[in-house]
């Protein structure tokens, strides 16, 4: 929560947070092959040395990204605690354990030892005081590095395969997200790149150095942020927006048009009502679904193009899905969990704030931003 607040809101909020880790060595994905081998050992984003010594029977995963990419490479049935809010209701949770706190933001620690898992997943949005507290109480905790690029996501994806053993299910999964952002990205040439602008409230963007702006390029758009030169996630003034007159603009699919500031509504984007809604899940977190944000965007802003290749990549898709046991792991939740705590209601106040605890930078600064009335509610 406090390195959320300084990353993104850091000219906004004064808060005593710390920074955010760097990605660490992505050595360790390298090590990913088709069969784990234990015992396992890895270094996490946190420096700390993690040892499996057999492929673990109970997982915990604390932020939603770790839950999308453990069901997509087939190791759902392991998993016996998640956050079940709303970054996870596309996700079929069964009656796994909520592991978020009562407060919406952060992570019920209790719950988590009570689970005793074998192995807890949590994503770099995570507090890394809570990732001290479960190592205290004698938990084997792995933080991931933060995700700045498609190649981040791919690296995590085949660290979630080694730390829950599941290798070969995260092999497909990373075989299946390169050939879909091929063809994506062979859609467009480059001449017919779009300009496109991704408000995110507060005069915050999404520049060059995020896995945001790398989606919205394999969709064939270009980011105005990256002309503003904005690296990470930084604000960008509503004159560089005008004078840059994007032809697109991208906003979350949780609102029902682009949050801009009445001086935006002057780009040509804004005046032909060329909006690019794309699922706020899948677009903020680093997860295998990251593809189809990229699809989404393509429909919109090229839709011939995207007509070229709709039918390879169903074709491609039904492949993947001959092969893919993510169901297997998405059915009634970890064996022998007897939780009786269910997803949250979609739209209570509480789900605005289930974004924090690990569901991607910027969904998260939004639902910060929401608290102190910058963006409307999210779903």
């Amino acid at each position: 929560m406090r390195k959320l607040l300084i990353v993104l809101l850091a000219t906004l909020v004064a808060t005593g947070a710390v920074t955010p880790l760097a990605a660490a060595d992505n050595a360790a994905a390298a090590q990913a092959e088709s069969d784990c081998e234990y015992p396992l050992t890895l270094t996490d984003a946190t420096g700390e040395e993690i040892t499996l010594e057999e492929p673990p029977e109970r997982i915990v995963t604390l932020g939603a990204s770790d839950a999308q990419t453990a069901f997509e490479i087939g190791a759902g049935d392991a998993v016996v605690g998640m956050p079940l809010t709303a970054p996870t209701e596309d996700l079929q949770t069964g009656e796994r354990t909520d592991v978020t706190a009562a407060d919406g933001f952060e992570i019920d620690t209790e719950a988590v030892v009570e689970l005793e898992p074998d192995v807890v997943l949590a994503a770099n949005i995570i507090d890394t005081d809570t990732v001290d507290q479960l190592r205290e109480l004698g938990l084997t905790v792995y933080y991931f590095p933060e995700a700045e690029s498609i190649d981040d996501i791919r690296d995590n994806v085949a660290v979630t395969g080694q730390l829950t053993g599941e290798c070969a299910g995260a092999q497909e999964t990373v075989d299946w997200m390169d050939q879909r952002l091929d063809l994506l990205e062979s859609a467009v040439d480059d001449d017919d790149r779009s300009l496109a602008y991704y408000p995110m409230g507060g005069g915050y963007t999404a520049g060059t150095g995020t896995f945001q702006h790398e989606i919205m390029l394999t969709a064939g758009l270009e980011n105005v942020a990256a002309t503003a030169e904005i690296d990470g996630w930084g604000i960008i003034s509503e004159e560089v927006v005008v004078e840059e007159d994007p032809e697109w603009i991208v906003y979350g699919d949780s609102f029902d048009e682009p949050q801009v500031s009445e001086a935006v509504h002057e780009t040509t984007a804004y005046q032909e009502e060329n909006f690019a809604a794309v699922d706020n899940n899948d677009f903020s977190q680093p997860g295998p679904n990251v593809v189809f944000a990229a699809e989404q965007l393509l429909e919109t802003a090229h839709p011939e193009a995207y007509e070229s290749i709709s039918d390879d990549l169903a074709e491609l898709d039904s492949e993947y899905e001959d092969t893919d046991s993510t169901t297997d792991g998405a059915d009634e939740g970890g064996e022998e969990n007897e939780s009786e705590n269910g997803s949250d209601e979609e739209g209570t106040e509480s789900d605005e704030n289930d974004a924090l605890p690990g569901f991607g930078v910027p969904v998260a600064a939004a639902a910060v931003l929401a608290t102190l009335g910058l963006l409307a509610r999210r779903r």
